[in-house]
C-alpha cells in the first residue's frame, strides 16, 4: 500500500460537473483529490480487504438473525420498543437490501480492523463506484498510468444487478434531504442506475413525503409511493411523527428496517461478544460511564454518531483527540483504538463496499485528523503488482 503523487487531469473539474458530480469541492476545499492515488497489490486487496469484508458481512447477517429474536438485544441497541415487530418482520420476510460500507483501519500489512459499519445511509458512493473508475480509465487512455493498472471496483456493476433482481414494476422514489448536495448526488446516482435497468424512477425531497388519510405515503401530487429509497437514517425516523405509520403502510423501504440493527455502533460490542478474538474485529463494549476520561488506547463513540461527531480517543501515548457534535443523548461504546495509517500529513481510512451480500470495491478517504470527518478528501486507488 503506497500513496503516489501524480498530475491531475487538466479537465477533471469540467468532467465532474458534466457528470453531475457537483460536490467535488466543499466550502472551497477539495473533496475529490487526484493529486495522488493509493496503490495496492492484488494480494492486499483480496486477502486483506475483499475476503474479510465478505466474512464480516456474513457475521453481521448472522447477528441480525440473532438480534431480531431477542428483545434484550434490541433494547441494548437503544431501538424503541414500538418498532421491534416491524424490524423483526422486515428480516423474517426477507425485505431486500442494496448496499453498505465498512470502514477499516489498514496500513498495507496485517489484518484490516473494522472501525464501524455504515449500513443504512452510507455516502461517498458515486465517487467510489463511478468517478474513480472513470479516473482510472481516462488516465490509462492518456498514458498517465500503466495499461495493466486495475481497481477493486465492481460497485456499479453489482448495483445494476441488485436493482435488476428486485423486479420492480412500479415507480421507485429516491429521497434525500432538501439542502444536501452530497446526499442528492448519492440518490441521483442510484436513481440513474435503477433507470438503466428499466425501473421508473423519481426524485422526492424527504420533507415533501406525505401521508394520506388511508395511511399511504404519497408525493406532492398525492401519488402513492410504492418503493422508497430514503437517505435518511432509521434512528431519526423512529422518533419522527410519520415513523409510527411505516409498519402499516404498503411502501417498500430501502434500506429495510432491519438495517437499523447494524447501522448502530452498539452492534460493535455485540459483534465482538459473539466473535471474540476475530482478527478483523476490535475489542468493544458498552461505555457505562461516558463522563469519565477515555482510557489510553481506546475510542469513545456514540451509538448514532455520523461523520466523526462526538467521537473522542486517547492514543497509547496519551494524545487526546475529540470532535464535538450533537449526538449526546444516546449511549456510548468504547472501542479499542486502531490508529489510521499516516501518509505525509494525512490519516487514511478505507471504506469497503458491500452490494447486496457481496464485497464490491473500496474508496479511500483522508483527513488531517485521526478522526475522519465530513471535511475528509476522497482519493482514487489502483491495483498494480
Amino acid at each position: 500500500m503506497k500513496k503516489i503523487q501524480c498530475a491531475e487531469r487538466h479537465d477533471w473539474k469540467h468532467t465532474a460537473e458534466s457528470l453531475g458530480f457537483l460536490f467535488h469541492t466543499i466550502d472551497g476545499e477539495p473533496y475529490w483529490d487526484e493529486s495522488a492515488y493509493y496503490q495496492f497489490t492484488l494480494k492486499q486487496i483480496e486477502r486483506d480487504l475483499e475476503d474479510p469484508t465478505t466474512e464480516l458481512h456474513d457475521m453481521c447477517m448472522d447477528l441480525v438473525a440473532r438480534v431480531v429474536h431477542s428483545e434484550e438485544l434490541l433494547e441494548r441497541l437503544s431501538i424503541p420498543a414500538p418498532f421491534y415487530d416491524m424490524i423483526r418482520t422486515s428480516w423474517l420476510e426477507g425485505h431486500p437490501h442494496l448496499y453498505g460500507r465498512m470502514d477499516f483501519s489498514y496500513n498495507g500489512s496485517g489484518p484490516a480492523k473494522l472501525l464501524e459499519l455504515n449500513y443504512d445511509t452510507p455516502t461517498s458512493l458515486y465517487e467510489a463506484a463511478a468517478f474513480q473508475w472513470g479516473w482510472l480509465e481516462q488516465c490509462i487512455e492518456r498514458g498517465l498510468l500503466p495499461k495493466h493498472a486495475d481497481q477493486f471496483n465492481s460497485i456499479d456493476t453489482k448495483l445494476h444487478q441488485a436493482f435488476a433482481q428486485l423486479q420492480v414494476n412500479q415507480p421507485f422514489y429516491f429521497a434525500s434531504m432538501k439542502d444536501s448536495i452530497e446526499d442528492k448526488g448519492t440518490t441521483d446516482y442510484l436513481r440513474l442506475v435503477a433507470e438503466k435497468v428499466g425501473i421508473e424512477s423519481r426524485h422526492i425531497d424527504i420533507e415533501d413525503i406525505g401521508l394520506n388519510s388511508e395511511g399511504r405515503f404519497v408525493d406532492l401530487e398525492d401519488r402513492w409511493i410504492p418503493h422508497l429509497f430514503k437517505l435518511h437514517a432509521w434512528e431519526f425516523i423512529f422518533h419522527e411523527p410519520f415513523g409510527a405509520a411505516i409498519a402499516q403502510s404498503d411502501t417498500q423501504f430501502f434500506e429495510p428496517a432491519w438495517k437499523s440493527i447494524i447501522s448502530n455502533k452498539g452492534i460493535l460490542p455485540l459483534l465482538w461478544e459473539f466473535n471474540k478474538g476475530h482478527p478483523n474485529l476490535l475489542a468493544s463494549h458498552l461505555d457505562t460511564d461516558p463522563g469519565k476520561a477515555v482510557p489510553k488506547g481506546w475510542v469513545r463513540k456514540p451509538f448514532f454518531s455520523r461523520e466523526g461527531a462526538n467521537i473522542e480517543l486517547q492514543t497509547a501515548e496519551g494524545l487526546t483527540v475529540k470532535e464535538d457534535g450533537p449526538y449526546t443523548d444516546a449511549p456510548f461504546i468504547l472501542q479499542e483504538f486502531a490508529p489510521l495509517p499516516k501518509f505525509g500529513d494525512s490519516y487514511t481510512l478505507i471504506g469497503s463496499w458491500v452490494i447486496g451480500d457481496q464485497a464490491a470495491g473500496i474508496g479511500v478517504r483522508e483527513d488531517n485528523s485521526l478522526i475522519t470527518k465530513d471535511s475528509s478528501r476522497f482519493l482514487p486507488h489502483l491495483i498494480l503488482d
